[in-house]
């Protein structure tokens, strides 16, 4: 069975023909494009479906299976709320700033456990810079003098009303991602009911966690994934919802980072390549997943880190793109053979293996382009 993908409407035909037992292929409507000049019907594009089906012109769409559509339907909906939380940020920062309070200024996040209290103090009626500024914990007490004239404002009854509306509506929706992280965490661990205790290592909490009953199989993935750096409990299970675990779609990792569009594309004709080699548009949930672990990683005294700063002195989205699209090589590996464990080439790979020569001209053509008449002598 042949079907042209339209929106979501194609998903409750697809998913009726596959419970039946058939295998349906949805291929992209921009593959089966009808030819111009030539009357169209539903009738006509069937046959026109048929026909180059049979000439074996077309090539199916990834369809995750059921389990993996389930855990693409959490990640997908967390990223919604997660921009409806940072949407709502934004607005109470602007709220803050129609009443001449500059909490931003001084705070490098007002929603931490100083800033929720000051705008809570707020909302009570406090008005007071300095009973507010007093109300600063840990750091935040080294900016005091600072904090009294960022918090000396006009904080009315009409700015109270709609920042109660917006930090409820923040904490309705933390509620809520916390709930969808539990979902998420029991589609990772499908056999988490197994009379096991287990205790994993947690890299990126600073400690060890406990999860009860045996690791299920997507639960085992993530944990693989969780080890390159860059990426986390969320990222992992964004990345197994998006491309799932079965590598054998994917033949080469080259083909995932097609798939992916994180590979440029080519566009040549009579030995002239033509175009900027943009690489187009992809998944954008996989995009921003990748995007994050990328940036993630700059900090990092990895190989990952050490490319992305290398790559950054020429633009920071040309760094995110070819570091995600090393990232996602590596997820290829992972996810494709169990055996396989990620090993960091270090981020003095490229001073190692950067040939001494080439090292040399380098530097001699950045003196030379200084002003300089450059000598080389052999050390004794």
């Amino acid at each position: 069975m042949v079907m042209e993908a339209t929106s979501d409407y194609w998903k409750p035909v697809f998913y009726l023909l596959e419970a039946h037992g058939l295998d349906p292929w949805l291929v992209n409507a921009r593959d089966v494009k009808h030819l111009p000049g030539r009357p169209k019907t539903d009738v006509l594009d069937a046959v026109w479906l048929c026909k180059v089906a049979e000439r074996q012109m077309l090539r199916p769409s990834f369809v995750p299976p059921r389990p993996i559509r389930q855990l693409r339907d959490l990640t997908r909906y967390r990223s919604t709320l997660v921009a409806a939380r940072t949407a709502e940020n934004n607005r109470i920062e602007k709220l803050l700033e129609d009443a001449c309070i500059k909490l931003s200024v001084v705070a490098s996040d007002i929603f931490g456990v100083s800033g929720r209290e000051m705008m809570d103090a707020l909302i009570d009626g406090q008005n007071d810079p300095k009973v507010l500024a007093q109300m600063a914990r840990a750091r935040m007490r080294t900016k005091i003098a600072c904090l009294e004239e960022a918090l000396d404002g006009h904080f009315d009854h009409h700015h109270a009303f709609l920042l109660t509306r917006m930090l409820g509506r923040i904490d309705t929706l933390d509620a809520d991602i916390t709930a969808v992280d539990e979902q998420i965490e029991a589609h990772l661990a499908p056999f988490a009911a197994a009379a096991r205790l287990d205790e994993i290592p947690d890299r990126h909490h600073g400690g060890r966690r406990t999860d009860r009953g045996a690791p299920g199989p997507f639960a085992a993935a993530a944990a693989r994934l969780d080890e390159i750096p860059g990426i986390g409990p969320v990222v992992a299970a964004t990345i197994i919802a998006e491309v799932g675990v079965d590598m054998s779609r994917f033949p080469t990792a080259g083909h995932l980072c097609s798939w992916a569009k994180f590979s440029p594309g080519i566009n040549s004709s009579a030995g002239k390549t033509k175009g900027n080699g943009s690489s187009g548009h992809g998944n954008r949930y996989l995009a921003a997943a990748l995007g994050e672990a990328a940036v993630m990683t700059r900090r990092t005294d990895t190989f990952l880190g050490a490319r992305y700063r290398r790559l950054a002195k020429r633009g920071k989205k040309r760094a995110i793109v070819a570091v995600g699209r090393s990232i996602l090589v590596v997820v290829w590996h992972l996810l494709s053979d169990e055996q396989v464990t990620f090993h960091d080439l270090g981020s003095d790979h490229y001073t190692r293996h950067i040939h001494p020569d080439t090292k040399k001209h380098s530097h001699i053509r950045q003196l030379e382009a200084l002003g300089y008449t450059v000598t080389l002598a052999p050390a004794a």
